[in-house]
């Protein structure tokens, strides 16, 4: 439908999050798949290269120890032991097991009138940010937002606090001088009343460690405020650090839920298969990225079958219709099929694919990809960009009318367009061949469409 686009930011040479333990695993099951039947003896080497892949991926010892339990038990039934595809059945135990690890079901913040909710979190580990792409998120969903900085002993806190509230738009109310957290929270609630805000957000004061001093001041803001939910943004990228703070957040604040953040960095994955089980506590979001729309809610299934190589197509396709402009959408399609397709509008397309994120993102959705090697993800991610910024360099050093009838781009003046470019003509060359291409095939795609009401008519039965 357009040129073989490339998007996003470049990820540079870094590990994507689970890669290893997706590449271990999917190693695992090559092997597995080779069998002719499952076996006490091939469950069990199984099982210790899938102990050793968690273990490597930073998950706490005793997650592992039950998790390879509960897969020893469902492997060896009756029903696997007979089972035709014995790699694919133990796929899918594992599957299964990870998917219950992570919770089974996705869960939502508890309701409330307003619903209320309270960030927790060490310094540094993204809360007041995480706040503000939370803001963002309830915000397009329709709702009024009301945030809070409660952080009161750093200023600089609320003050980032308000330029999210701005980014976001929503309202957000910051402390008077002398003023006590649980005082900024009844006013607060008072606000919220006045206001008519369906959501109140409570950014707290971040703290080195927990501390009787943070305990009582969650305490009594929950208490004044009436609020449902108590959760803790955590690091991900802590390792096992993270699995510590959770456990001790939730044994003195009795948390509601967890949200993890930088997904989308170089850690080894561990703390986001730790966490729920170690604590009890659903993982309610998770931020894959630095963009206040990068923040997503936690789905265990669609997070396994991630680790597990298999893709998560449902959640590319949420993000393509939130990232994706629906009128342009539909006038690209218009355009796609009356054959009046120019290069302006495979520039709006680069546009439009770029709000998807990155190249790594991506292909970490996409099935059969996450198995691809950390090396060749950020081969592709870099190539991808270097692509999608020539491209765009080329498009954008052509005049309007070059844009709308590219058939006058004769020799001369794609030699202007490659030295206006910093590009070469070859490039030039490459971008108007794709073109020609995608105008062939939606040429294509056109006569299909016209065919599709005969064809129908064509398989209608005879009266």
């Amino acid at each position: 439908m357009g040129l073989r686009l490339a998007t996003g930011a470049v990820e540079g040479q870094k590990h994507r999050m689970f890669d290893q333990l997706t590449q271990s695993l999917q190693t695992t099951f090559k092997n597995l798949r080779g069998q002719g039947r499952l076996s006490e003896e091939n469950i069990k080497d199984a099982l210790r290269e899938v102990r050793m892949a968690l273990l490597e991926a930073d998950v706490h010892y005793q997650v592992v120890k039950d998790f390879v339990k509960k897969v020893r038990e469902s492997a060896m039934g009756e029903e696997v032991l007979n089972s035709v595809s014995p790699g694919q059945q133990f796929i899918k135990i594992v599957h299964d097991e990870m998917e219950t690890l992570l919770g089974g079901e996705q869960v939502e913040f508890l309701p409330g009138h307003p619903q209320s909710i309270v960030m927790l979190g060490l310094h540094g580990v993204g809360k007041t940010t995480t706040t503000g792409k939370l803001a963002r998120r309830f915000k397009g969903e329709g709702k009024k937002v009301l945030l809070v900085g409660c952080d009161i002993r750093r200023p600089a806190a609320v003050d980032q606090l308000r330029v999210l509230a701005d980014q976001a738009g929503v309202e957000m109310l910051g402390p008077m001088p002398g003023e006590t957290v649980p005082a900024l929270g009844m006013r607060a609630r008072q606000q919220a009343s006045t206001s008519g805000a369906e959501i109140v957000i409570y950014d707290t004061g971040g703290r080195l460690q927990i501390d009787e001093e943070l305990v009582r001041e969650v305490e009594e803001l929950t208490r004044v405020t009436d609020a449902q939910n108590k959760v803790l943004v955590i690091d991900a990228a802590m390792g096992q650090e993270s699995v510590n703070v959770a456990e001790t957040f939730h044994e003195r604040c009795s948390l509601t839920g967890l949200i993890l953040t930088k997904l989308d960095g170089d850690a080894r994955g561990g703390a986001a298969l730790s966490v729920r089980s170690v604590t009890g506590c659903p993982i309610l979001m998770v931020g894959v990225g630095e963009k206040q729309e990068d923040l997503q809610p936690f789905y265990p299934s669609r997070m396994a079958d991630r680790i597990l190589g298999m893709g998560d197509v449902v959640s590319l396709v949420e993000k393509a219709q939130e990232a994706f402009d629906e009128s342009e959408m539909e006038r690209m399609e218009k355009r796609l099929f009356s054959g009046k397709m120019n290069l302006d509008d495979f520039l709006s397309q680069i546009r439009q694919m770029k709000k998807l994120g990155s190249m790594g993102q991506i292909m970490d959705m996409m099935p059969g990809m996450p198995n691809i090697s950390s090396e060749e993800k950020a081969k592709a991610a870099d190539m991808g960009q270097r692509q999608t910024k020539k491209f765009e360099a080329i498009l954008l050093s052509m005049t309007p009318k070059e844009r709308q009838r590219p058939g006058i781009i004769n020799a001369k003046r794609r030699k202007r367009i490659a030295d206006g470019s910093g590009t070469r003509v070859k490039d030039v060359n490459d971008l108007i061949k794709q073109f020609n291409q995608a105008q062939k095939m939606t040429k294509k795609l056109k006569k299909m469409k016209s065919k599709l009401p005969r064809m129908a008519k064509g398989m209608m039965p005879r009266m």
